[in-house]
């Protein structure tokens, strides 16, 4: 699995610190190098554990949906990305649309579909630009969140306060708009056209977007503006007996990993498939549910019963194997998603089959690439911390010497 390569970059940056930095390095250094250095060393064993961990949870999963022991068969090795482009690239080749000739050829009528459109042209790459909308009420909400935080950011400099620009960045960029880009560009117009769109709009709404409105840190923004009893009313929410379930990893977790399989192996997909305003509630219940996994683990703001980095980075590595095997249920199963849904729309350009095939890898692949992703920014946060705690216990030094000096020049 790719935590492989991540072990392996950590016990090369520790030893490449080793033999530079830690080189002449003063009595006052030495308190910043010689903790940070401890650290990394945990940290590359802790992502060979975790490896190790993910490769048995998902060896122990894949016997229950039938693959990974039959002849033939397809199967989570660790050469991951041969497997995913041996069995998705002829299937994406047919969906997203390539053939000029076919582009001119006669389409039925139109569908209404449940995003309020009627898309039966080709998906194409340039559809995503040409196809944009922003007839939902999603965009209101996402133009309100923004125009909140970056009123926050205008009152903090009034006071003569900094704010980070890289917080602001992330809330803002791929945060807010990593959802809009899903949900208002030409991928909401083909999200019930596609079931492979659909799952792009899965991924970057519950494992990519919520990331980065977690490290935009808003609650903390709110604390620092809002007057004095607003403060109080939020700082009681926070330490509420609701915030400290809702909060709590192993909740969330639990939400996130069964959410995917609740919604596609029930007719709550068919439904959401079929009626805009479910349609609309499961896009916001992705952006939820991915909000309430990633706060507590990457997430800058105070919550209550925040638990230490190796917890955060195994509960993460836990939850890949889940998607995993979605993704290889999905690819593999004989049953279309959604019923007949697909199969009516009548596209002359898209197999529903192909497509699915497409989505199932684009959940494999997806969540391997989050997982990477969520552990280097642990790993970051973890070396933070370290420091941090590190010069704290450097001051620290420096107050008892003065203290030990003064004690001695007084006798």
């Amino acid at each position: 699995m790719c935590f492989s390569h991540c072990s392996g970059a950590a016990a090369r940056m520790e030893k490449y610190i080793a033999n530079n930095a830690a080189k002449n390095m003063s009595s006052l250094e030495s308190h910043t190098i010689v903790p940070t250095l401890t650290m990394l060393g945990r940290v590359s064993e802790w992502i060979r554990l975790l490896s190790m961990a993910e490769a048995a949870v998902t060896r122990s999963l894949l016997p229950l949906i039938g693959i990974g022991h039959r002849r033939g068969g397809l199967t989570a090795s660790s050469d991951g990305v041969t497997c995913l482009a041996r069995f998705v690239w002829p299937s994406l080749k047919n969906v997203l649309h390539l053939d000029p000739a076919s582009a001119s050829a006669v389409l039925p009528p139109p569908a209404v579909l449940a995003g309020g459109g009627a898309e039966t042209a080709p998906f194409t790459v340039s559809a995503i630009f040409t196809e944009a909308t922003l007839n939902s009420w999603l965009a209101v909400g996402l133009v309100l969140a923004a125009g909140l935080y970056l009123y926050g950011v205008h009152r903090l400099r009034v006071r003569g306060h900094s704010w980070p620009v890289l917080r602001t960045v992330l809330f803002l960029g791929p945060g807010l708009g990593g959802i809009a880009s899903v949900t208002l560009s030409g991928l909401g117009a083909y999200d019930t056209s596609l079931l492979s769109v659909h799952m792009v709009q899965h991924m970057v709404l519950s494992m990519v977007a919520p990331i980065f409105l977690a490290l935009g840190a808003p609650v903390t923004l709110a604390l620092r503006t809002l007057g004095k009893a607003p403060r109080k009313r939020l700082l009681a929410v926070l330490h509420s007996r609701v915030a400290k379930v809702v909060t709590f990893p192993l909740f969330a977790y639990a939400i996130f990993v069964v959410n995917p399989f609740v919604l596609y192996f029930s007719g709550v997909y068919r439904w959401t498939l079929e009626n805009s305003f479910g349609h609309e509630l499961v896009h916001a219940h992705f952006i939820l549910t991915g909000c309430l996994f990633f706060w507590p683990l990457v997430g800058l703001d105070p919550l209550p019963g925040r638990w230490p980095y190796p917890a955060r980075a195994l509960l993460m590595v836990l939850s890949v194997p889940f998607h995993t095997v979605l993704g290889l249920t999905v690819m593999q199963s004989t049953t279309l998603f959604g019923g007949d849904w697909y199969p009516s729309l009548a596209l002359a350009w898209s197999d529903p089959w192909n497509d699915q095939k497409v989505a199932g890898g684009i959940l494999w692949a997806g969540g391997e690439f989050v997982s990477v992703t969520m552990l280097a920014v642990l790993v970051v946060q973890w070396v933070r911390q370290s420091e941090r705690e590190a010069r704290r216990m450097d001051r620290e030094l420096d107050r008892q010497e003065a203290r030990e000096r003064a004690a001695g020049s007084a006798v």
